[in-house]
């Protein structure tokens, strides 16, 4: 027998770069969503009212279930879930929601808290039950020092009464409703025990059946919010008794009937333990945003390039992607929605690789900014990209209204970007002294705007510079006004948190451009690294200057080497954008994204259509 060996044809520049947009094995880790939203099931359907788009959500939710082999698998499986919201973020931002919920924050969290077997998840796992969790408090959000719902410990009944006592203690915008079919949720609660406050835990509830709440349980709709419809509710328990075994984690750490172990340090860790699964959680909205965010730009610069406009005195008409007015914002948002998705991919590979306490702290802090950092650019990026493309974004069928206003609700979901920064910006104050180990030389060096080295230096000297005055402006408050201390620091710390998620944004850019072969797909990598430094260091450029770390003429250059760069990523964005891989079935349901999109508002009645072909 004669074998004949054939080479196998190396990747395209497409290729390589969706490599470098999804990771190097998004064929195994996004294939299976990629296929899935292009089924029927999944595409965009016409119209609808809000509740029929609400029950079209859990619908999906339960395809989705069956088309999985495990559902345990999934929620074990971080990386599925980011890809999970990747996906379906731009096809159906109510049913991403509920799925996140049910797979990420109920199951993951039992699954974290109990060990396998212990517990009956085939309710769960087969959707006979949909779960759902419960712990932000209308007066308190998650604040778990001031969380008031409590489950007492009945020693008779070896169980624990759920209560609510105010209407400050109502669990805010949980998916409670029987919408969708019976629920279970996991609530948080302040645990008592013969009068000790044994710090929050979680218990398993079962909420509702098909058609309403459960005895003890009151459960309210909240108005329609911006965004996907989504059955968000106020929750309330008036003294519901649950068994013992409804506490999680409790056979694990050994508590014995009627013994609760108590140490504060223990509450803290618990409870931080108990919403364990905010920080994937989080991961998933930088997933979800960038998803988005690449869908919306995708079909911008598709329907930039097909939405002809008359050319000047006479010419022939052109497209509108030929304007630097129209195709500059979207070059620009080109290289920013790359940074985006190597960005929260470095976050999530730090996370999943740190082993130590202090590594896991630095890395759960990545997460945290990345996922602020990467909503907020979204939404500039959806917003520009329905702006660019005129009415017709407006309307619903062509697919960005939703995403518009989706992605405030990532902004607030698993914790709000504002106060994610604040953490971050109060533990960066601290942990770094000026001039200590961690501070870039901030002595002058002369350096070249084309070298990525060069510009990833200015990006640290920018986060060096805003800690500094932070510092500065802390000290020169009252020692004993901590509160005034902290408020003159954060204006320009939360800057320099800002400035650590550029700088770690390029730094992920430069690790990737490192893995490319030599050619187009490096060389298209590499303009838009630099597009997305040389915009930032603009920004930065007065501090810069006054530091001696750019020259005036480099000051003076900037501009010109912006424009350049507009240029070069501009005239190979149909290329970038195809890179994202969106199936062709996701963007044939939205009519701009192809250039026959005045079809979709052909008349079968309009005179066209009805006058004899000769008569027309």
């Amino acid at each position: 027998m004669t074998v004949t060996l054939t080479d196998t044809a190396p990747p395209s520049t497409t290729e390589l770069l969706t490599a470098v947009v999804l990771g190097p094995e998004y064929r195994r880790e996004h294939g299976f969503w990629q296929r899935l939203i292009s089924t029927e099931p999944f595409r965009r359907p016409a119209g609808g009212t809000p509740e029929e788009r609400l029950d079209l959500a859990y619908d999906r939710l339960r395809i989705l279930n069956l088309s999985l082999d495990s559902g345990a698998r999934l929620a074990a499986d971080p990386r599925a879930l980011a890809a999970l919201h990747a996906w379906l973020g731009p096809v159906d931002p109510a049913l991403t929601t509920v799925a996140g919920i049910h797979y990420n924050l109920f199951l993951g969290s039992l699954l974290d808290h109990d060990c396998a077997g212990r517990r009956d998840l085939s309710d769960y796992l087969s959707m006979r039950r949909i779960g759902t969790f419960l712990c932000t408090e209308v007066a308190h959000g998650n604040n778990a020092a001031a969380m008031e719902t409590t489950a007492t410990y009945d020693r008779e009944r070896d169980g624990f009464v759920l209560h609510t006592p105010n209407p400050g203690a109502q669990k805010f915008m949980p998916n409670t409703s029987p919408a969708g079919g019976a629920k279970s949720g996991l609530v948080a609660a302040r645990l008592v025990a013969d009068g000790s406050d044994h710090g929050v835990r979680l218990f398993l509830v079962p909420l509702t059946d098909d058609a309403q709440a459960l005895p003890g349980i009151r459960v309210r709709r909240l108005p329609a919010r911006m965004g996907s419809p989504v059955d968000h509710c106020l929750t309330s328990f008036d003294r519901l008794f649950v068994a013992r075994d409804a506490l999680l984690g409790s056979a694990e750490e050994g508590d014995a009937p009627g013994e609760f172990r108590t140490g504060r340090g223990d509450r803290r860790r618990r409870f931080l333990t108990s919403i364990g699964r905010v920080t994937p959680g989080r991961i998933s909205m930088s997933a979800c945003a960038a998803g988005s965010a690449r869908a919306t730009l995708a079909v911008a610069v598709r329907y930039g390039g097909h939405r002809m406009i008359s050319g000047s005195r006479g010419a022939p008409p052109v497209p509108v992607n030929a304007h630097r007015t129209h195709h500059g914002p979207l070059a620009s948002a080109m290289a920013m929605v790359f940074a985006m998705s190597l960005l929260y991919r470095r976050a999530q590979e730090r996370w999943e690789a740190c082993t130590d306490e202090d590594a896991r702290t630095d890395a759960v802090r990545l997460v945290d900014v990345a996922k602020a950092w990467i909503t907020w650019r979204a939404r500039d990026v959806i917003v520009e990209s329905r702006e660019r493309c005129g009415a017709q974004a407006l309307l619903e069928n062509n697919g960005m209204t939703e995403l518009v206003t989706g992605v405030e609700g990532a902004i607030t979901a698993e914790g709000d970007n504002i106060a994610l920064y604040a953490k971050a910006a109060a533990d960066m104050l601290l942990a770094a002294e000026p001039g200590g180990d961690d501070a870039p030389d901030r002595a002058p060096h002369p350096g070249d705007l084309a070298d990525p080295y060069f510009l990833g230096r200015l990006l640290a000297s920018v986060q060096d510079i805003w800690f500094a005055r932070a510092r500065a402006r802390a000290l020169r408050a009252p020692d004993a006004d901590t509160l005034g201390r902290w408020n003159a620091a954060s204006g320009p710390a939360m800057r320099g948190v800002e400035a650590y998620a550029y700088r770690q944004a390029a730094e992920a850019y430069a690790e990737a451009r490192a893995t490319l072969p030599e050619g187009a797909a490096r060389d298209r990598l590499g303009d838009l690294e630099r597009l997305f430094a040389l915009e930032w260091v603009s920004r930065n450029s007065g501090d810069l200057l006054a530091a001696g770390l750019l020259s005036a003429a480099q000051v003076d250059a900037l501009p010109e080497a912006v424009e350049e760069l507009l240029t070069a990523v501009a005239a190979h964005a149909p290329e970038l954008a195809d890179s994202f891989a969106l199936p062709e079935e996701l963007l044939a349901d939205w009519p701009i994204a192809g250039p026959g999109y005045a079809d979709a508002y052909d008349d079968p009645g309009g005179p066209w259509n009805t006058r004899p072909a000769d008569a027309r």
